[in-house]
């Protein structure tokens, strides 16, 4: 990682003054990224380092000028310089990677003025100031982030994952829902995150690995990706919470046959993880829960179904930041894609579950990891859930393994798999360990010995 700061590689030039905006105007102006993003925008910000500012203008979608001071701006994004150089590193420290990052765990760092209108703008934002980095750093290739593979196997070949649909009953409702799956052994279904989809665990079920030792399957909730809306559905209506999330993973586990699976997880799917080890514990293999924890606070997103936000591409901007900027391009591309993608209201309609209804703090402790081993791993640049909020959970489970994945951040999976796989295949191989001469399988007659929250929810039904 580089630990050089960027005012050695600017030598006298002041963050935000006169000759580094004339730079900076100029990598811009020059940006096919920020070219095909601006659309018809018109907004005026300003970045501030203790007394040193700089205002950026785009008029019909294009960037006016950057200049140093400049006219009252919608909003300031403000920071001592300190704050800015840690920003500005071509490997940034988390969590100075993002300013919604900074917004959210940066004392030092303020957003003055208009709020909505950062949120409205947030693509542009972040992409200028992605381009104040490069040009910090000399233009160095490196803190556009690094170049890396985008395709899961070579050129001509055909992937082994082979998709279907499943008429799935779902809390009295028929389905009709997406899944994936690939490989042979022993059953592993990946979950994926809020507002995406299975394509989230492509590169993973194409690793030759897996492929030999696991039947991998992924699903698509309601609403997401290729599954359909329900009978009777109407768009917009999407609202997740805990019972709801259970009944999904119990009627895809019931439908697809799978016996004793291990799940894996990451955010909403990583929380879910650990409920799923509470009530089913006994028919579960174990479950690896990632970018996880007992309760979030903080996350609201109005901004997700709201109509004064264009959600393709407020959504993938609010997501884009809890990516590790070590990222390969392509691959942070890929998933700002699928958010972008989402359809009305999912996004919004998950996160009333991670944020909202999400609330394990009395029960993880009763999860029983003699009968369903538990592993949680969360990536350092992760700060909606950050390592140590996890950790602390961990703490709480007894015989629950943590590790901070370092590089990494809320989409392991998707970010980086090669680096993903270095920590999945040991936590596959513990629970392995751990799960000797358990043999249940998940079934109708298992479900009955779940546990229950102190709620008592009603029971899913399966297909």
């Amino acid at each position: 990682m580089n630990t050089s700061t960027c005012s050695e590689n600017r030598g006298l030039t002041p963050i935000f003054g006169p000759a580094f905006t004339t730079d900076w105007e100029r990598a811009c102006r020059n940006d096919a990224e920020l070219a095909n993003l601006g659309g018809h925008a018109a907004v005026r910000f300003a970045v501030q380092a203790g007394e040193v500012s700089a205002t950026l203008q785009f008029s019909d979608g294009k960037l006016s000028g950057i200049q140093a001071g400049g006219p009252a701006a919608d909003f300031t994004l403000r920071a001592p310089a300190a704050v800015w150089d840690r920003f500005l590193q071509a490997v940034p420290p988390a969590p100075y990677h993002h300013v919604l990052a900074m917004k959210m765990r940066v004392p030092e760092f303020a957003v003055a003025g208009d709020e909505q209108r950062l949120l409205q703008f947030a693509h542009l934002v972040r992409r200028s100031l992605e381009l104040a980095r490069w040009v910090a750093n000399g233009r160095d290739p490196a803190a556009l982030r690094p170049e890396g593979p985008l395709a899961a196997t070579p050129a001509g070949s055909v992937e082994p994952i082979a998709g279907r649909y499943a008429a799935i009953e779902i809390e009295g409702r028929r389905h009709r829902i997406y899944y994936e799956q690939a490989g042979g052994g022993r059953d592993l279904l990946f979950l994926h995150t809020a507002g995406s989809d299975t394509r989230q665990f492509h590169r993973l079920m194409n690793d030759a690995g897996l492929l030999r030792d696991w039947r991998m399957s992924a699903f698509d909730l309601p609403w997401h990706g290729k599954s359909l809306p329900p009978e009777g559905g109407v768009p917009g209506e999407w609202s997740l919470n805990t019972d709801r999330y259970v009944a999904c993973i119990d009627a895809a586990i019931r439908a697809l046959g799978l016996e004793r699976p291990v799940l894996m997880g990451s955010s909403m799917g990583g929380q879910i993880c650990l409920e799923m080890a509470y009530r089913f514990g006994d028919a579960l293999g174990g479950v690896i829960a990632c970018e996880a924890c007992d309760r979030i606070s903080g996350r609201e997103v109005p901004f997700a179904k709201h109509a004064l936000y264009n959600q393709a591409l407020a959504v993938p901007e609010w997501v884009y930041g809890l990516m590790s900027p070590t990222t390969p391009r392509a691959r942070a591309t890929e998933i700002w894609w699928e958010y972008s993608q989402g359809g009305y209201g999912v996004f919004h309609g998950d996160i009333q579950f991670y944020a909202h209804d999400w609330d394990a703090r009395e029960r993880v402790a009763r999860i029983d990891t003699r009968r369903c081993p538990v592993v949680m791993l969360t990536g350092e640049y992760d700060y909606s859930c950050t390592p140590e909020m996890s950790r602390l959970t961990a703490a709480k489970i007894p015989g629950t393994q943590f590790q901070e994945m370092k590089d990494l951040g809320h989409f392991p999976m998707t970010e980086n798999p090669e680096a993903f796989l270095d920590y999945l295949r040991p936590a596959l191989a513990k629970i392995g360990v751990e799960n000797r001469g358990l043999t249940p399988i998940f079934t109708a007659g298992s479900a009955s010995r779940r546990r229950s929250p102190s709620r008592t929810p009603p029971r899913p039904r399966g297909s």
